[in-house]
């Protein structure tokens, strides 16, 4: 798990298999309703800093591959 920042309840991991996959990236930017997706130089890259808006709508899973997008909750 990356590390926990103050005031984040879930933290979002990329299996490493698709962080190179720029359509991939592309579909992420375009269903995340809160940005928490980017690519930047060709990778798929998490918005650390708007982690805290995730509405765990899910969207991000369901157009990723199966298990290569995971939303971890960092609560119980």
């Amino acid at each position: 798990m990356s590390e926990q920042l103050h005031g984040i309840f879930i933290d979002v991991e990329l299996d490493e298999s698709v962080v190179e996959d720029t359509a991939l990236a592309t579909k992420l930017t375009e269903v995340c309703p809160v940005d928490i997706y980017a690519e930047v130089d060709g990778k798929t890259t998490i918005v650390r800093e708007n982690l805290d808006e995730c509405v765990l709508c899910m969207l991000c899973v369901k157009a990723a591959p199966p298990d290569t997008v995971r939303i971890v909750k960092l609560y119980e």
